[in-house]
């Protein structure tokens, strides 16, 4: 690629860096409940999407004659404001967060924090992806009880990105690219003794994290235990880690990750990476293909056209070991309404506006492909699936493949294992301690099983007495 390392850097981290810094005053909530609307909403790293929302809302106020005190605050500080507000029983009524995902709001689901907005959810039940159903038809513990505790409102995956002109230059063809599991990786670590061989000692195959405090290496290698068919659940959230397919999937899964890096194919300090490193590192011109949860590679280049359609693919991924189609691992971003709101109808009213399609459709173009819709019948519309954009239309169609939750959907116990990391603690187990495959995939999965243990739940997603 012609991006100058400091460029793609600089841009990157200004994003970064920028939503950071974009916070806003203090609220204060409403003197007199039921009358003034307060909602908190993570800020975008682009100014049409917060302005579509803007518009919804001002939309419904003029429609219903309703007050809304609303505030954008950055990401970096909503969710510290929400659990402070929570602490002290004074939560605003709405609230959405980018990092506020479906594994945060199963665990405060089952503390019996948010209200129940099936009434909102129910009515688009047939226009909703099931993945997107399933990630909020969660167990409440307090109530003894499963139902719709969030609304889901927009979704990422993992995707693949590569530059063009490496290929060039190690002399293979875009249209060469193999669709086959093991043939495809080979493709990439060929471009990198290729380019090795022409004096580039500081290229790399692949941009992988290896290390526990990236959160892009739990979903990234979740996505690697789909391929090898390793199902962690059953349909009812129990465990099947006693079956040992499972155990051996694991080890299959861990075995061919670990050896990538083994092997050279993945930068030597990813074992020390964050979730900006693959990004940056790829930007740099330092890897030849990099995964992601999101288009913010190429979003970071929109504004250099030349980068952002000609010199950035994104591509999906090849068929999984055995030739069937891998499913998506996609995470549903939810907006919250908790049981200690003050204005619970009030706010359920403006959520069954803000969702219906030819709203939500207006709001997600503002995304600019960050993230994609969760109903079919939006990501219908011509904006994602333009073949003059090519990392919207291309994202797009993993979403019309096959498609699933994350597990914490099925079990709540699951948010403790992304959150402790115990795939990356594995990884790091074998790449920087050199233990054996083995012995890191049994170390996880008992680890896995106390965690289960300590939430005591039943295969009919009831809290054991």
């Amino acid at each position: 690629m012609k991006i100058k390392k400091i460029i793609g850097l600089f841009i990157f981290t200004l994003l970064l860096t920028n939503c950071g810094k974009k916070t806003t005053q203090s609220i204060t909530n409403p003197s007199q409940p039921n009358e003034t609307l307060t909602i908190w909403w993570t800020r975008s790293y682009y100014a049409q999407e917060d302005e579509a929302l803007e518009e919804i809302i001002t939309a419904w106020q003029n429609k219903t004659g309703k007050k809304v005190d609303f505030s954008f605050i950055s990401p970096d500080d909503i969710l510290k404001k929400t659990v402070n507000a929570l602490k002290d029983g004074n939560p605003p009524d709405i609230v959405y967060g980018d990092r506020a995902d479906d594994s945060l709001t199963a665990r405060w689901a089952w503390d019996g924090k948010l209200a129940d907005v099936t009434d909102v959810v129910e009515p688009l039940k047939d226009v909703y992806s099931n993945a997107a159903r399933q990630s909020v038809y969660l167990y409440n513990n307090t109530a003894q009880q499963r139902s719709t505790y969030a609304i889901p409102l927009k979704q990422q995956t993992i995707h693949i990105h590569y530059g063009r002109e490496f290929l060039a230059a190690a002399g293979l063809r875009e249209e060469d690219i193999p669709t086959e599991w093991n043939r495809f990786w080979a493709f990439w670590k060929q471009a990198q003794d290729n380019l090795r061989a022409k004096g580039r000692e500081d290229i790399y195959s692949f941009g992988f994290p290896m290390s526990s405090e990236a959160s892009d290496t739990h979903y990234i290698f979740e996505h690697i235990l789909d391929a090898y068919d390793v199902q962690l659940l059953d349909e009812k959230g129990n465990l099947l880690l006693k079956n040992p397919q499972v155990r051996q999937g694991v080890i299959v899964a861990l075995n061919w990750y670990t050896q990538l890096y083994k092997d050279g194919y993945v930068p030597n300090d990813a074992d020390n990476w964050t979730n900006a490193s693959n990004n940056t590192t790829f930007l740099n011109q330092n890897t030849v293909l990099t995964i992601n949860p999101s288009l913010s590679i190429p979003g970071s280049q929109r504004e250099d056209q030349e980068v952002y359609h000609n010199q950035i693919a994104t591509i999906g991924f090849p068929s999984e070991p055995d030739g069937e189609q891998l499913k998506q691992i996609v995470t549903i971003k939810q907006v919250l309404l908790f049981e200690s709101s003050a204005n619970k109808e009030i706010a359920k009213d403006l959520l069954s506006y803000l969702i219906q399609p030819e709203n939500i459709s207006a709001y997600l173009e503002g995304s600019l492909g960050r993230y994609f819709p969760v109903m079919p019948i939006v990501a219908d519309d011509p904006f994602w699936n333009n073949p003059a954009d090519p990392h919207i239309s291309t994202a797009n169609q993993q979403f019309h493949n096959l498609t699933r939750s994350n597990y914490q959907s099925l079990n709540p116990a699951y948010t403790k294992v992304q959150s402790e990391s115990v795939w990356g603690q594995a990884i790091e187990r074998i790449i920087i301690e050199d233990v054996a495959v083995d012995e890191a995939a049994d170390e996880a999965l008992a680890r896995i099983e106390e965690i289960f243990a300590q939430w005591d739940f039943t295969a009919n997603g009831e809290h054991r007495n």
